[in-house]
Parts: C-alpha cells; sequence; structure tokens
C-alpha cells in the first residue's frame, strides 16, 4: 500500500520485516544504499553494497534498533545518474488493559472528587482513554464530571503511556453504579479498543429516614416477654447510635441501633420513639404488652359443712376479651358452679381456667379444693329374705370424713364383724348384715368420724315372725324418687282428711239449725221424746 504516494509497510511492534528496493537496477549500477529520514534531520545511512560484492556493508548507527515509524529510502547510483525510492514503514503497539490506579476508598455525595486514574502502557501510536458508568460513556460536566487526559512517551522503545483521571461528583444511586474505561488505539488493520474490569465503590450518603421495629416481629406480645427495639437510619454508612424515648421517660436513651426490655409488664404499654442523636429525623411504633389476671375466690382448699352455702366467683381482668371455663376432676363443666346447700357430690378439685384470644400462650388458672364435711347421719331398715330363713338388717350412713362403722345385739353387747359395706360414693354407703334371731333383738349401728359419733337402733323381731321395712335405698335417683312418691302419698291423706273435716262441720252445722227449728215447731211435744232427739243429736255429734 503506499501513502501520499509512498509505498508503506504496516508492521506490529517486535516483528522483523523485510523491505525490497523496488528500483529497476540500471545498467553502470555501481553501488546501492539504505538510508532513512526524519524530519528536520540529516539522512542517516544504515547499509551499503557494492556491485561486485554480495556480501552487505552496515553502517554502526546506535539508535537504528527499535526504531518505529521512518521513511527509508533505497539509492541506486551509477556514474551517470542517482536513483531513489523511498518506503514508508509504519509500526503499531497494541497498548496493556487499562487499570483504575489510585482507587478512592469511598465516594461522598454532592462533592466533587478524585475517583480514580485509568492507565494503559506501551501504545503505538498513542491511544485515547475514555470512562463509563453501568456501560454508558461519561462526558465532561462542569463540577460534576472532570476527565484529565495525560500522554507520555518512553524515551528509550518510543511507546506511549496513556493516564486519564476522573473527577466525579456522585449521587446515592452510584451506590452499585459500575466504573471502568476503555483505551482505543490503532492497529495494522484499523481501529480498536480494550475495556477495563469493571470498579464498584463505596457511595457515602446521609441519613434521610429513620425506621423503628419490634424484635422478635410478633403481632402480640404478652406480659414476661423480651423485646428488643431496632432503629435504623438509611445512610451509608448507617448511623451506629441513636436515642430511644421509652414512655414516661423526658429525655432519650442513648444507644446502639438495638435497646432491649426483658420481662416486659403491662406499664410498657406505649409509644416508642428513637431518632439520630441530633434528635432529627423521627420515628414511632406502639406496643400494647397483653396481659391477664385471674382471680379465683375462694382459692385453694376449702372446707365446709354439707347445707352451707358457698358462693364462688371467678374474676378475669385483661387487654383483651378473654375465654373461661370450668374443670371439676378432669371434667369441662358446662356452667360455673354455685352453691346454695352443700351436698357431699359438690366435693372435688375444681379449676378456674382463662385464655386470652389471639395471644399465644397467656393462659391462666387457680384451683378450688373444695371439702364437704358432714356428721355421720344413720338410717337403718330391715326385711324378711325370700327363703323365711333369715333377716337382712341394712345401716344407710351418710357423712364425711367417711364414717366407721360397728353393729352391736342387745343382750351380749358383741360387735358384729360379718358386715358388708357398699362403696362409698358422694359422702353415702352401706352396711349390712344377715342374722336368723331366734328371738325379738336389739341391733344398735355406731357410726362415727372425727366431726362426731352416732347411734341408732332397731327391734328385730324373731325369725318366725315376718316383718319388711323400707327398701335398700339402690341409688340416690331412686331414693330422691321414694321420697318425692311419699310426699306425695302423704298430701294426698292430708288433703281428703281436711276435705273431710270440712263436710263434718258443714254437716254438724246443720244438724244444729234443724234441732232448733224443732224447738220451735214442735214445743207441745213430751219431754220423753225432746229427750230422745236430745240424746240422739248429741250421739252423732261425738261420733
Amino acid at each position: 500500500p503506499s501513502a501520499l504516494g509512498l509505498y508503506t509497510v504496516n508492521a506490529v511492534y517486535g516483528d522483523t520485516i523485510t523491505m525490497p528496493c523496488r528500483l529497476e537496477v540500471p545498467d553502470g549500477l555501481m553501488f546501492g544504499k539504505w538510508k532513512y529520514e526524519m524530519p528536520n534531520e540529516s539522512p542517516v545511512f544504515i547499509a551499503f553494497r557494492s556491485s561486485t560484492k554480495k556480501n552487505v556493508q552496515y553502517d554502526d548507527v546506535p539508535d537504528y534498533k527499535d526504531r518505529e515509524e521512518k521513511r527509508f529510502v533505497c539509492m541506486l547510483v551509477t556514474e551517470d545518474d542517482v536513483s531513489e525510492e523511498p518506503t514508508l514503514v509504519k509500526v503499531f503497539k497494541q497498548p496493556s488493559q487499562p487499570e483504575i490506579l489510585h482507587q478512592a476508598d469511598f465516594l461522598e455525595t454532592e462533592k466533587l472528587q478524585m475517583l480514580g486514574e485509568c492507565v494503559s502502557r506501551d501504545s503505538y501510536p498513542e491511544g485515547n482513554v475514555t470512562w463509563y458508568r453501568n456501560g454508558r460513556l461519561l462526558q465532561p460536566l462542569e463540577e460534576a464530571v472532570v476527565i484529565d487526559l495525560q500522554k507520555s512517551v518512553n524515551r528509550t522503545t518510543g511507546l506511549f503511556t496513556m493516564t486519564s483521571s476522573l473527577q466525579y461528583m456522585p449521587k446515592k444511586e452510584d451506590a452499585n453504579a459500575r466504573f471502568s474505561c476503555m483505551v482505543t488505539y490503532y492497529g495494522p488493520s484499523g481501529q480498536k479498543t480494550i475495556q477495563s474490569e469493571p470498579v464498584v465503590f463505596d457511595v457515602h450518603y446521609p441519613t434521610e429516614k429513620v425506621t423503628i421495629e419490634v424484635l422478635p416481629q410478633s403481632s402480640t406480645i404478652k406480659e414476661g416477654d423480651n423485646i428488643t427495639l431496632k432503629c435504623s437510619g438509611n445512610g451509608n454508612p448507617p448511623p451506629q447510635e441513636f436515642l430511644f424515648y421509652i414512655p414516661g421517660e423526658t429525655e432519650g436513651i442513648r444507644s446502639s441501633d438495638t435497646y432491649m426490655m426483658t420481662d416486659v409488664r403491662r406499664n410498657a404499654t406505649g409509644e416508642y420513639k428513637c431518632s439520630l442523636i441530633d434528635k432529627s429525623m423521627m420515628d414511632s411504633t406502639t406496643i400494647t404488652v397483653h396481659y391477664l389476671d385471674l382471680q379465683l375466690t375462694p382459692s385453694g382448699e376449702v372446707t365446709k359443712q354439707i347445707g352451707e352455702a358457698l358462693p364462688v366467683s371467678c374474676t378475669i381482668s385483661s387487654s383483651r376479651n378473654a375465654t373461661v371455663f370450668w374443670i371439676k376432676d378432669n371434667t369441662r363443666m358446662q356452667t360455673s358452679p354455685s352453691f346454695s346447700s352443700l351436698q357431699y357430690q359438690d366435693a372435688g378439685n375444681y379449676i378456674c381456667e382463662t385464655t386470652l384470644q389471639e395471644v399465644e400462650g397467656l393462659k391462666k388458672r387457680k384451683t378450688l379444693k373444695l371439702i364437704v364435711e358432714g356428721k355421720p347421719q344413720i338410717k337403718m331398715t330391715k326385711k324378711t329374705n325370700t327363703n323365711k330363713m333369715s333377716k337382712t338388717i341394712v345401716c344407710h350412713v351418710e357423712g364425711f370424713p367417711k364414717p366407721a362403722v360397728q353393729w352391736t345385739v342387745t343382750g351380749s353387747g358383741s360387735i358384729i364383724n360379718k358386715a358388708k359395706e357398699t362403696k362409698y360414693v358422694n359422702g353415702r354407703f352401706s352396711s349390712k348384715i344377715v342374722i336368723a334371731p331366734e328371738e325379738n333383738v336389739t341391733l344398735t349401728c355406731i357410726a362415727e368420724n372425727e366431726l362426731e359419733r352416732t347411734v341408732t337402733s332397731l327391734n328385730v323381731s324373731a325369725i318366725s315372725i315376718p316383718e319388711y321395712d323400707e327398701p335398700e335405698d339402690r341409688s340416690d335417683d331412686n331414693s330422691e324418687k321414694v321420697n318425692d312418691q311419699a310426699k306425695l302419698i302423704v298430701g294426698i291423706v292430708v288433703g281428703l282428711l281436711l276435705v273431710a273435716l270440712v263436710a263434718g262441720v258443714v254437716y254438724w252445722l246443720y244438724v244444729k239449725k234443724s234441732k232448733t227449728a224443732s224447738k220451735h215447731v214442735d214445743k207441745d211435744l213430751g219431754n220423753i221424746e225432746e229427750n230422745k232427739k236430745l240424746e240422739e243429736n248429741n250421739h252423732k255429734s261425738e261420733t
């Protein structure tokens, strides 16, 4: 190729090139020479060859080696003429990959500062350096983007080093920006580029917002919990200290970004705030500490006498609606207990338990151990067994603590040890003996507990005389039914007696009235007949 009419050779730095002399050899050639020319300098001869010799003589030129771009001239000399043919040699050297050196430790927003220097070395010819942010070319902008490109040449090698410094005013959005630089250079085949490795800088910017949060992030907080207040600012680097404002405290408490509270109570409910140390940029949150109080009256172990009244109350105080239920002897009750007249079956372990809705783990319970005491009560029954050979005597006993039962028989007064007892349920049980008395006897049932000793006796005829008493109590329900039926019969009998009495009174008044009328109408009758009637009336009245 030629440039401005010159034959041009493009070569890569470090290669060996051959330059032929492009002149036709003239007749009468004496010798040929090579020289190179540089602007504003005298030509330098570098090689000589005689037409009669094959060897080339090279001139001692110290700076001949490592020369770059020059104009080489081939000279052919005859006696009459000198012919010259110039050749332009262009040498290209790829620069090193650009590096960003002297990087800033961090960048501050709204402040023009040196970001770094992009350096690309050993280029020929000299190259150009440009800067990029996230792959987009950075153009110089007053007081925001200042680029300064410096080029230096090595006098020994003639190679260029390009150094471009970048002053930059970052914004908050530059926190994750990728900065890079690129060198553009020329090679034998044209323009080429090499990119540096990207660099991300730590961008410092002030806090613009403060946020307070409660840890752990639970929807509910209950008494006894441990909670941590965490305050954060959106600056970089984030603030390390804050002022925490606690309900009831007028001054802020200086602390790191966390403030811990252990075993919180209900009085911790309220508004919590935090701010920067200079009291700017504040945020707040409201904390509700849920609580649950249960008051059972009475509670613990309570001993009462049968028939007494016992008011029981389970009072709840809570931060939100609570669910209350009762348990007696491990069985959930349908209604709250209420005792107007205590019975033995009312004794037991009562638990009032409450939970707070939607607050996990907040549960309270209290226990009432109710003991119903009573003095021993005895009822004795007898019946002749179907075989007519024996009689069964039953001592029905009520009382708590459970009474001990003894039997005695009139005469010898010995203790009968063959009694059989039923199961003790709800303060009741029975002791039963079977006897075959040859004569009339009296049996005595003795029931005794810590409260009293009760004695009841029953006359029992000889086995030859059948006798029956009330049937044994099968159960509490049967006893109640029998009692109800007895009350009904007694009521009917009493009612009939009253009706008969009223009828008798009415009849007596009627008879009396009739007698008086007879005296006036029949006053002339003889005394004998009158006396008879009086006697009859008197007899009827007595009747």
